[in-house]
């Protein structure tokens, strides 16, 4: 086998075949394992070393050995070294196990009694790989069709299906952590003190142009009356901000100036302005904007009755 895969080639192999294994079991993200965590490097390393070593080690017991035989097993060995890969020993022996067959000198003994026109049988034995792999495969057919049509396994469609479920419920977790990817459907209001000061910061940088320092419209509409053109609430007005408002003549999309979390804080501050009353304000545009998901107000009037009666 040493004289088909020179140590030049083996010890390489061996090497990435370990490193490839390493790379693939280790979780490391959006970096290589032996960048992430320096131990994997020092293992590498080390690996690489004790291969050389066995190597160089098992070269020099070799030679050792060969200067130790006989000329007679010096010539055999010679012989062995300058066969080819089908020639040599170790894989006739491995095709013999195989497949089984009978050496041509034999194929006599192998003949059937009955000739058709001249072309003859032979009553080899079916290939033993052949044999267990239809085994293999009669155990696989008893085994799916007891798991999915006895037992009621799932198939494709429904393991698609319920793996999509579980990706969107992990994609909306993996949402509820990461800021950065907020949208208008998992945005919520803020009303910490520490937050909205941020919020305003960047309002009075980026909206203050157009809306005015306290909000009450200059260019753009109003923000602190409860009348909105694209809709109000946490999420309209995130989504509004994020993409712009009317084609032509709204604002411009702030998703490529501001983080969804920069966002976030600014809308939560334009919401806290609501009901300000600033000077002089712009004339109210939109519509009243209604909240549908908060709960309904109970408005059925509680009647007093007269506990006074009227004596006669």
């Amino acid at each position: 086998m040493k004289k088909f895969f020179p140590v030049y080639v083996r010890v390489p192999l061996i090497f990435f075949i370990v490193f490839g294994l390493m790379e693939y079991f280790i979780d490391s993200g959006d970096k290589p394992a032996f960048i992430k965590y320096p131990m994997v490097s020092v293992f590498l390393l080390v690996f690489l070393f004790i291969l050389i070593a066995i190597e160089i080690t098992l070269s020099a017991v070799n030679r050792v050995m060969y200067q130790l035989m006989s000329p007679e097993e010096k010539a055999k060995l010679e012989h062995e070294n300058s066969l080819s890969l089908t020639e040599s020993t170790w894989y006739k022996d491995l095709m013999l196990k195989l497949t089984q067959t009978q050496p041509i000198e034999k194929e006599g003994d192998l003949l059937m009694d009955h000739d058709y026109d001249g072309i003859k049988e032979l009553d080899n034995n079916l290939p033993p790989w052949w044999v267990y792999l239809f085994y293999i495969c009669i155990v696989f057919g008893v085994i799916y069709v007891a798991r999915y049509e006895l037992f009621g396994g799932d198939d494709q469609e429904t393991e698609l299906k319920k793996e999509m479920a579980q990706a969107k419920i992990d994609v909306d977790e993996y949402l509820k952590t990461a800021p950065d990817l907020m949208d208008e459907k998992t945005v919520v209001l803020l009303t910490d003190p520490e937050n909205l000061a941020i919020g305003k910061e960047i309002f009075t940088t980026n909206c203050a142009a157009c809306h005015r320092a306290d909000a009450g419209g200059q260019i753009g509409p109003n923000l602190t009356d409860d009348r909105w053109i694209l809709g109000g609430g946490i999420k309209n007005l995130f989504h509004t901000i994020t993409n712009g408002g009317r084609d032509g003549k709204g604002m411009i999309a702030w998703k490529g100036t501001l983080k969804p979390k920069e966002i976030q804080k600014v809308a939560s501050y334009i919401l806290s302005l609501q009901g300000s009353n600033p000077k002089d304000p712009k004339e109210a545009e939109g519509e009243v904007w209604v909240d549908d998901s908060a709960p309904a107000k109970d408005t059925t009037a509680s009647t007093a009755k007269d506990s006074t009666e009227v004596k006669k």
